[in-house]
């Protein structure tokens, strides 16, 4: 791959990044307005951290992930652009999510 067709999907998955997460931060913050409403509250119900709660989450996407790479090196069946672009934009939003969280949560700390 060249470096204008890397360009091309990097540029792509942020504004990608960018599109979801504000969309899902009015969605999912509720009537708080607190962008981690929801993984405070799953914090809650399962006695974890907010971070352990999103990290649970997470992993349903990571799992994700891996089942494609083990399909692409099993049967050399490759995703659509649709399912990738869903599944690594998946995981990828949640990793940024947890950065934000421990950020938030060092900036309160100190």
């Amino acid at each position: 791959m060249n470096n204008k067709e890397f360009e091309k999907i990097l540029n792509k998955r942020i504004e990608s990044i960018k599109a979801t997460l504000s969309k899902k931060g009015d969605e999912y913050s509720g009537n708080s307005k607190d962008r981690f409403y929801n993984f405070k509250r799953a914090a809650q119900i399962t006695g974890e951290s907010p971070e352990q709660a999103l990290w649970g989450m997470a992993l349903k996407h990571l799992v994700s992930v891996i089942d494609i790479i083990e399909k692409i090196n099993g049967k050399k069946e490759y995703p659509s652009d649709n399912l990738l672009n869903e599944k690594f934009g998946d995981l990828i939003n949640y990793i940024v999510l947890l950065e934000a969280m421990i950020k938030e949560n060092k900036v309160k700390q100190n």
